[in-house]
């Protein structure tokens, strides 16, 4: 039992000088093979001195007050399988770390060899051996530990762990969009049916002038001029509501397919936009929207793995120590197999450095080195987007909003106009083509009343993800240690 650690104490000051000179020898080969490429941060994008502001709800589509909406925003994020897909593949980044972890745990696996061969006489074994045909066999258990002196295996799990966790700020933020997309069709379709409302109402409209024109021509004070302008402007008012009612069976269609339910939306009522209350947002760009975006997270946490994966690319460089083992039975002829004189076993370490690879180890710290820096300049074009995106939203509520106010003007005036030229028809004193002139000013002020409503509300749920549609960075997934931090953008 002792021959083994006085073994190992006696070669140990040996081995060491050898891992060292090694060592050395591996270092000289990585020099000037180094990222270049800069991260952004809150002051490089002006967010330092920007004001705070409250954290959008996860659930922010509850404020619309839509109990429609919020099933199929439900139903989306249960069922979608754009969503599952996500899922899957965080499901096969865990994975893949939990692989990289077992990398550098001790290995033991076990062997049974049997076999019927023939010995060659004119080899290394002599009669009555060579030549004859004999059953050989094996019966061991193997054991490897790699000793990981240069980090190799935790850059690895390291890597990996980023992955993992670019993995699960994916699947978050596939989420978040699924949600705002969900909303956004919904209220595409309820901007559509308030239109096809606006076009019935037209209709109506022209058939009421009609009968009106036509009572006046059979008293003689309009001609059939007047008549065929008033009879026009049907057929054209009904090709308009055939044109809305496809518009908005397509819609429906991609609802559906966005809650991964065919018909899902065949046995529900068109929304109007009438009846969505607005969610409060409040129009500034946060100090910590880096933080608030599980986007950005995902692409901080790639250049995280691609960090390791530029680490790990260096410890090949390194010589790999390993600690190998074996024990077991070995034997010519399968009766003695596991009997006592067939034991063996063998214990020592294993040095591997490679001193000559064509420059393979360089190139493939280079690509590493390359990748960092795709995974640092991604991440800089996530944040600029970011905030490019926020400040859009911002722009287009601002705008919206004063857009609305100056509409219910222009739409109230139209109004107006249009009712004292049908009347001052009806009594003579005007002529028709007064009352087209404002019924073309009032049915724009309807359909562009509607339009900004839609716009409102789909401003707001862009502004809502923009800002990060309530994502919290979590707690994020390692392989030993439990949880870490999301790293901080």
């Amino acid at each position: 039992m002792n021959r083994l650690p006085e073994f190992a104490r006696r070669r140990m000051p040996a081995v060491a000088a050898a891992v060292a000179a090694l060592a050395l020898a591996g270092c000289a080969d990585m020099a000037h093979i180094d990222s270049h490429a800069k991260l952004r941060d809150a002051d490089s994008l002006g967010l330092s001195a920007a004001p705070a502001a409250p954290a959008v709800d996860s659930q922010w589509w509850l404020g619309f007050g839509d109990a429609q909406l919020n099933a199929m925003i439900d139903q989306a994020l249960q069922g979608n399988p754009n969503l599952q897909v996500a899922r899957a593949r965080l499901a096969r980044a865990r994975a893949s770390t939990a692989i990289a972890e077992a990398g550098g745990k001790p290995q033991i696996d076990g062997a049974l060899d049997l076999t019927r061969q023939k010995f060659s006489g004119n080899y290394i074994y002599p009669a009555p051996l060579g030549g004859s045909i004999q059953e050989t066999g094996t019966l061991q258990l193997n054991a490897g530990w790699e000793l990981d002196f240069f980090g190799k295996n935790r850059t690895a799990i390291e890597a990996a762990i980023g992955s993992a966790n670019a993995a699960a700020a994916d699947a978050d933020a596939t989420r978040i969009l699924l949600a705002s997309n969900v909303a956004r069709g919904y209220f595409q379709w309820a901007r559509l049916a308030d239109q096809l409302a606006v076009a019935k109402r037209t209709l109506a409209q022209r058939e009421e002038t009609l009968k009106l024109v036509r009572d006046r021509v059979s008293a003689g004070l309009d001609t059939r001029l007047e008549l065929r302008q008033s009879e026009g402007g049907l057929p054209q008012a009904r090709q308009q509501i055939e044109a809305l009612g496809e518009q908005i069976a397509l819609a429906q269609h991609a609802l559906d397919a966005l809650v991964a339910k065919p018909n899902a939306t065949q046995g529900l009522a068109p929304p109007a936009l009438g009846g969505i209350r607005p969610i409060a947002l409040q129009p500034t760009i946060p100090v910590d929207l880096l933080g608030r975006r599980a986007d950005i997270a995902a692409a901080r946490w790639r250049v995280e793995a691609a960090t390791s994966d530029v680490a790990n690319a260096k410890t090949q460089f390194y010589p790999n120590i390993n600690l190998v083992a074996f024990a077991g039975f070995s034997s010519i002829g399968f009766d003695t197999l596991v009997k006592s004189g067939s034991q063996q076993w063998g214990v020592g370490p294993a040095i591997r450095l490679p001193i000559f690879e064509g420059g393979r180890l360089r190139a493939n710290l280079r690509g590493k080195a390359a990748d960092l820096d795709a995974a640092i300049e991604s991440y800089n074009a996530s944040v600029l987007d970011a905030v490019r995106e926020v400040a859009d939203q911002v722009a287009s509520a601002q705008s919206v909003a004063r857009q609305q106010a100056e509409q219910r003007d222009a739409q109230s005036a139209a109004e107006a106009a249009y009712d004292i030229a049908v009347q001052r028809y009806g009594a003579g004193l005007g002529n028709y083509l007064n009352v087209l002139t404002a019924e073309t000013s009032v049915l724009a002020q309807r359909r562009e009343a509607v339009e900004l409503a839609a716009r409102a509300l789909d401003t707001q749920v862009g502004l809502a993800r923009a800002l990060g549609g309530g994502w919290q960075p979590a707690t994020s997934f390692t392989a030993a240690a439990g949880t870490t931090s999301t790293p901080h953008p």
